[in-house]
């Protein structure tokens, strides 16, 4: 059963003139990652063909998640009712696929893909509660506040059949910080990329990988704060089997954060270079 449904949404408390433009691009590109929810599932699915626990709690998770990309959805249209979300999803679907025929895990393991999922729900929970914060907009911080509820739900999820698998396959602790430092560095793959690209670029435009996630992480990390960065990096020390509220997380923290900021402040004048030429050009 779902925790919410989009009927109880107060929709009609959207305030216009609370929007930042700047959110908007990155909450129509989240909408797509969002809505593509279910071609994950078969990919899970497929990967645990023999665990119909996990399949059944996969397929549930994708259920959620398409409704998160119809909620983003549904905001960004408000925000701007020239935007027609269908059609930029079915764009993104066209040029972005999930191996949905896959019979294993990319990660090598089973305990391994787990722990890739832990780390995608980390993001996605600290990432819409400091979206959400950030925007005045009444609506959107509803939105964002149930989605990131909803995504730490899902790490606890992904976190308990982890937790199962690994005491059959037994990865060390070194494979385990690999696989997560390993999907922590895909953020910047083009799954957002893409759909930072079908969400708000026109057709005419070609695709940029480099200029479509400077332009998405420049404005999604500024609004990111250290407590969020903490209280992701609490949950990644879970994850690969440290202390979550030790010394060392806090440590690593303190580091995540500096090189967030440095990588905000990269992606920004990769931006502010690429505004200077034309799109027309790039086309």
């Amino acid at each position: 059963m779902k925790h919410w449904t989009l009927d109880q949404i107060a929709w009609d408390s959207f305030d216009p003139s609370a929007v930042d433009l700047s959110l908007v691009p990155l909450v129509k590109a989240a909408a797509m990652v969002e809505k593509n929810g279910a071609d994950y599932a078969l990919y899970l699915c497929g990967v645990f063909h023999d665990d119909p626990a996990f399949q059944a709690a996969a397929n549930h998770w994708a259920t959620e998640e398409e409704q998160h990309g119809d909620a983003l959805g549904a905001w960004a249209s408000l925000a701007d009712p020239g935007w027609d979300f269908a059609a930029a999803f079915a764009r993104y679907r066209a040029g972005y696929h999930v191996d949905t025929k896959a019979d294993a895990s990319i990660r090598g393991s089973r305990t391994g893909e787990l722990i890739a999922r832990c780390m995608v729900e980390t993001g996605t929970s600290s990432y819409y509660t400091a979206l959400g914060e950030q925007t005045r907009e009444p609506v959107l911080r509803e939105v964002c506040r149930l989605i990131a509820a909803d995504e730490y739900r899902h790490f606890k999820l992904f976190y308990d059949h982890m937790k199962r698998y690994l005491a059959r396959e037994n990865l060390s602790f070194i494979q385990r910080l690999r696989v997560a430092a390993g999907r922590i560095g895909e953020s910047e793959d083009d799954e957002l990329a893409f759909a930072y690209h079908c969400g708000n670029e026109g057709l005419h435009v070609s695709y940029d990988h480099d200029r479509c996630i400077a332009a998405y992480m420049a404005t999604a990390m500024a609004a990111y704060r250290p407590r969020h960065i903490q209280r992701g990096m609490g949950m990644i020390f879970k994850s690969v089997g440290l202390d979550p509220r030790g010394r060392l997380s806090d440590v690593a923290g303190r580091a995540a954060w500096r090189l967030l900021v440095w990588r905000r402040d990269r992606f920004r004048q990769t931006m502010n270079r690429d505004l200077e030429t034309p799109m027309a050009e790039a086309a």
